[in-house]
């Protein structure tokens, strides 16, 4: 009988697949790679290529700068993927592609994994994301050199949700965005430094007022710096008196 393999799964389909695991190899996602926690495969989307030159990019119909990854080739590659995983989801990076949230992070962790397609030029002929299931991701309103660093960032992001990756899961849930919220301001030792104190209600052991004033730090800090977090933390929190 074959085994099932339950890990979660990432597969990455590059044509730079030496750039993987890369940060994903190192600190406690990189143990969590180690000790079997989670996988991660990487695709050569030139080994799908058919010519001796091992082309995967053309000009552009129509002119215009830059080269446009072939549509044989890079479909090839996903299917060959896909038939081998097909329960994951498939994801292109591109800044095209809706805003990555936690939300959507969390979703992705609690699934079996997911397989992401790394562009690279000007990115997919666009008959490819016509023809395949595939969700169009972006970080921010910015330009990459190419897919596997942006890749990178979301696969860390959804490992690091695991169980067995990060010790606290109270650490996670305080975390920016876990509420709706950006994070409050952290301190340790030395209480005093560079004349500066460590506000005085972290020190006085009362957690209720602890908890209040992060309360209050997180909603000062995201009032003042995502005011779109904010309006849409406010309409989800009717009963809540804001100042």
């Amino acid at each position: 009988m074959a085994t099932v393999d339950t890990r979660w799964r990432a597969n990455a389909l590059t044509l730079f697949p030496e750039m993987f695991p890369g940060p994903l190899g190192v600190s406690l996602v990189g143990r969590g790679l180690e000790d079997g926690v989670w996988s991660l495969e990487t695709v050569n989307i030139r080994d799908y290529a058919t010519d001796k030159h091992r082309s995967v990019d053309d000009a552009p119909f129509g002119g215009g700068p830059g080269m446009v990854m072939r549509p044989d080739v890079i479909s090839t590659a996903i299917e060959a993927t896909l038939a081998k995983s097909p329960d994951l989801p498939l994801i292109y990076m591109s800044p095209r592609g809706r805003p990555l949230t936690q939300q959507r992070i969390h979703q992705l962790s609690a699934g079996p994994g997911l397989t992401v397609v790394c562009g690279r030029f000007e990115g997919l002929d666009q008959r490819v994301l016509d023809t395949h299931p595939i969700e169009e991701i972006s970080l921010g309103d910015f330009v990459l050199s190419g897919g596997e660093m942006a890749a990178m960032v979301m696969i860390d992001a959804c490992v690091r949700l695991l169980p067995g990756i990060i010790g606290s899961s109270e650490s996670l849930s305080e975390e920016s965005f876990e509420r709706g919220l950006l994070e409050y301001p952290h301190y340790t030792r030395p209480q005093e430094w560079n004349g500066q104190m460590v506000p005085e209600v972290l020190t006085s052991g009362h957690h209720e007022n602890v908890n209040s004033w992060r309360r209050s730090q997180a909603e000062k800090i995201t009032r003042e710096r995502r005011p779109d977090l904010w309006t849409r933390y406010v309409d989800e929190n009717p009963d809540r008196a804001f100042p």
